[in-house]
């Protein structure tokens, strides 16, 4: 039953970032790149807040416990 959660769970991201893909493709060229800036500007956005939550020696707390 584990199992199940998580294919659905992949089944959603997939579908997810296809949908995403497809839309920028159908989008002209101007748009495409306008809609790109703002998703790298959110993903690092994102990553800098997961940076500051996540703590630095969590690789250490992984491989050691």
């Amino acid at each position: 039953m584990a199992n199940t959660g998580r294919t659905v769970a992949t089944l959603l991201i997939g579908a997810a970032v296809g949908a995403a893909v497809g839309y920028l493709l159908a989008t002209d060229k101007d748009k495409r790149h306008e809609n790109m800036e703002r998703i790298k500007t959110k993903f690092a956005d994102l990553k800098n807040k997961l940076g500051k939550k996540v703590p630095h020696d969590l690789e250490e707390e992984i491989y050691h416990s």
